[in-house]
């Protein structure tokens, strides 16, 4: 096959580094949750909306006011570290920096004069304003950290990227929430925790990014002719990521933003419940992407195609293979989950989390994917077209569904988007590359998840369940799902290379 080696290489460097980001994924969900149920459970669902919302609303100024420029640099410096070309990299980094000071700074001033506008006339809710007016002057700290942080991933120093990405800003974050809520600060123990969280992640990365990427600062020495070529390339990527910034935004967070608008902050604080649960899903995808998609541009530089084809298809089962106990557990058990994380009082968000599971594992097994592939070779445009079609059609979705149905029109309006999306950008993906992220050994790996899933359907009627039967059932479903998936032969040699290489980076083995 061509690129054998190559792959191999390739394959056991994912390996390694997803078990990294293994690490730092894992510590940055519990520290998410534990935060975010402190936030619910002592400080009631209307405030936890409150936060979601001006998330939602501060996510939305960073997107637009970013350029798209974060994701610019991750391809272009991926691309031209594959053909050494260090001077480009210095100026491309040198020239977004400079580039983002402005429209920052701007547009945390303008959300700052904007916030009670915003929280009256939009939300009708004036507790947002604060939160609104503090969040404002993270915009510009936002934008710089993951620009920062794009440069670590674009050099592929995942180590540091996600120490500073999931677990040091969410230590900062759950620290001072704790601290606050004990001085009794209530409402501002959230506003000031996470504020601060946000602000040691930028000096961080900024350090971090100076004393590895020393060589970053220099003036680069290249001709004036290049540089404006450089420029323009890098913008035409980059401006519809502007734009399909803020539609993911807006995509993501739609389903939230019509609940607040039609309903209340208490029901966006009980869908917030389950929003985060769902995301679960992508944590395994998460721990592959990070590393994924700068390899894949750096073999797309050397033309090395079928190494990008079987890549996309090793981690899309890798994927499946993770995510599918997952996903049934949320489909069987949504209430119990829901009630050991957050407590009874959101019990109501039990089949929001159910329907949005079936939305969320498409994304993780073919939308991620293939949105890596789009975006490798270049067509960032097609991604806006895909985003603001599917953005409409969600904004639609839960006009309709949200004012009669709630928290779980905004579900079902949200999971049809998703794999609708799902589908498409699998298709362009396999138009355009040549790849479905799809092997033949997934149906096994299907039919050792529904077999798992009936056993602990019949087994789960002799229970009453607690915490306890809980975890009882999900190790027995866990067990027979890794048994049958053993007996069905749906691992191949690439799998156990794979292992093979975590064992080393676990063992700490070189060969």
């Amino acid at each position: 096959m061509e690129g054998e080696g190559e792959l191999r290489k390739d394959l056991r460097l994912l390996a390694k580094a997803s078990i990294v980001v293994f690490i730092g994924v894992f510590l940055s969900k519990i520290l998410i949750y534990v935060y975010r149920i402190a936030i619910a459970r002592y400080l009631g669902p209307e405030v936890y909306g409150l936060f979601s919302l001006a998330l939602l609303v501060v996510g939305l100024f960073v997107a637009f006011s970013s350029f798209g420029l974060s994701d610019g640099i991750l391809r272009y410096i991926a691309l031209f570290r594959g053909k050494k070309q260090d001077s480009k990299i210095r100026y491309i980094f040198n020239f977004s920096k400079k580039v983002l000071v402005v429209p920052s700074i701007i547009s945390a001033i303008l959300l700052f004069v904007f916030a009670e506008f915003i929280s009256i006339k939009i939300f009708n809710n004036p507790s947002l304003i604060i939160f609104l007016q503090v969040f404002s002057v993270l915009i510009p700290i936002q934008i710089f950290s993951n620009l920062f942080l794009s440069t670590l991933r674009a050099f592929e120093k995942i180590g540091w990227y996600s120490f500073i990405l999931n677990i040091f800003q969410n230590v900062l974050k759950v620290g001072f929430l704790i601290l606050f809520i004990f001085l009794g600060l209530k409402a501002n123990a959230v506003i000031f925790s996470y504020f601060l969280g946000i602000a040691g992640m930028l000096v961080l990365s900024f350090f971090i990014s100076m004393y590895y990427l020393s060589k970053l600062s220099k003036k680069s020495k290249i001709k004036k002719e290049s540089k404006g070529s450089i420029i323009k390339d890098l913008l035409s990527y980059s401006w519809p990521l502007l734009f399909l910034g803020i539609m993911g935004k807006f995509f993501t967070w739609t389903d939230t933003f019509m609940i607040g608008i039609f309903r209340s902050a208490e029901e966006v604080g009980f869908y917030n419940a389950a929003v985060p649960i769902a995301i679960l899903l992508l944590f395994t995808t998460d721990l592959f992407m990070r590393m994924f998609f700068p390899l894949i541009t750096r073999e797309y530089s050397k033309k090395r195609f079928g190494t990008i084809k079987e890549l996309s298809k090793q981690v899309g089962k890798w994927a499946f293979l993770l995510n599918l106990p997952v996903f049934l557990m949320m489909v069987i058990f949504p209430g119990a989950i829901i009630n050991i994380l957050f407590g009874p009082e959101y019990l109501v968000a039990a089949n929001a989390l159910r329907i949005l599971a079936v939305g969320t594992i498409f994304v993780a097994m073919l939308s991620t994917i293939s949105y890596n592939l789009i975006s490798m070779v270049g067509r960032s445009k097609m991604i806006l077209v895909n985003m603001i079609v599917f953005a409409i059609l969600n904004i639609i979705l839960n006009i309709i569904l949200v004012p009669r149905y709630g928290i779980d029109g905004a579900a079902v309006a949200t999971s049809i988007s998703y794999v609708i999306l799902s589908l498409i950008y699998a298709f362009q993906a396999r138009y355009l590359v040549g790849v479905t992220p799809l092997r033949r050994k997934m149906v096994w790996i299907l039919f050792s998840g529904v077999v798992s899933a009936g056993l602990l359907i019949f087994v789960k009627g002799f229970f009453v369940i607690n915490l306890l039967s809980f975890i009882l059932l999900g190790i027995f479903f866990f067990l027979v799902y890794i048994i049958l998936v053993i007996l069905t032969k749906s691992l191949d040699r690439n799998d156990l290379l794979v292992i093979d290489a975590i064992k080393e980076k676990v063992l700490g083995k070189n060969k």
